[in-house]
């Protein structure tokens, strides 16, 4: 089994403005899919979300709810499995 990184993308914010992890809307541990939300971040006033990088399950959750991050943090992971390796190969 492999795992993808989830990071965070440059938003476009200032070096100044605070981006913040708002909301994990997967729990460790649970079955996510390619593009599915996965965490919200708060960058002032306004929340957006990272999607998933790859289908599998979230194993690991580095940036906690209120945690400052900054563009390309890795903010979890996500585990695929040979068998979404497989499925996703027949989707494409």
């Amino acid at each position: 089994m492999r795992s993808v990184a989830v990071i965070l993308p440059d938003l476009g914010a200032s070096p100044e403005t605070p981006i913040l992890v708002s909301y994990w809307h997967v729990a460790r541990g649970q079955r996510v899919w390619e593009g599915d939300r996965l965490v919200e971040v708060l960058v002032g006033p306004t929340a957006f979300d990272v999607p998933s990088p790859a289908t599998g399950r979230l194993v690991k959750i580095h940036a906690r709810g209120d945690d400052a991050v900054k563009p390309g943090a890795v903010l979890g992971r996500v585990e695929i499995s040979e068998e979404d390796e497989v499925e996703d190969s027949r989707d494409a």
